[in-house]
């Protein structure tokens, strides 16, 4: 099935932070399966685009990892110098990076992929629709989340920048919330403690 929804421009390299349009990517045309604030996030994975073998890797990594996998292997389609940025966390390193991974062993009994829908794909870009059920270790219910991921690669196509985001906001970087999303990045590696050498 073909994707009804306008084709990103691929973003140069040097500019690796996706700041694309959510409602021009995910909104439905009927209105009734949107959510509140009019994007679609819930994925349909029959009309998925195709990916490269090589892409379709790196997904698959990405969801592994959000999956609890916590793997070296894993993390290893992230730069060494690569950004991790959703509501509560701004990581600018693969290893910070990995300090979120490592987490979701320690903090959810599961996690799972559900489903996702590749709505997007270019050399430098992919974009998916994820539905992950996480499952907490201390309150035990289960809770499936739905959020658009965009991955920006560099010319070893490597991930430089991995945007997760649960609603149509973007993220202004400024004021408290950045400083705490920083704070929470540089820090939760002493919690979560991932391999050095990663």
């Amino acid at each position: 099935m073909a994707n009804p929804h306008t084709t990103p421009a691929p973003i140069p390299h040097g500019s690796y932070e996706p700041r694309h349009d959510p409602h021009s990517l995910t909104s439905n045309p009927d209105s009734s399966k949107n959510s509140s604030s009019g994007v679609d996030y819930e994925p349909h994975p029959s009309s998925s685009v195709k990916v490269s073998p090589e892409h379709e890797k790196i997904v698959k990594a990405i969801t592994n990892l959000y999956s609890g996998s916590a793997s070296e292997e894993d993390m290893s389609v992230y730069a060494a110098e690569s950004v991790y940025d959703d509501p509560w966390s701004f990581c600018d390193t693969r290893y910070k990076i990995a300090g979120q991974w490592y987490g979701i062993p320690k903090l959810m009994a599961s996690s799972k992929t559900l489903e996702t829908e590749i709505i997007s794909d270019n050399p430098y870009e992919i974009i998916f629709k994820l539905r992950q059920e996480y499952t907490p270790r201390v309150l035990h219910f289960s809770k499936p989340v739905n959020s658009l991921i965009t991955l920006t690669l560099d010319q070893e196509g490597k991930v430089k920048y991995h945007k997760d985001q649960w609603n149509q906001k973007d993220y202004s970087h400024e004021g408290l919330g950045k400083v705490m999303k920083t704070l929470n990045g540089d820090h939760l590696t002493k919690v979560t403690r991932p391999p050095r050498d990663l």
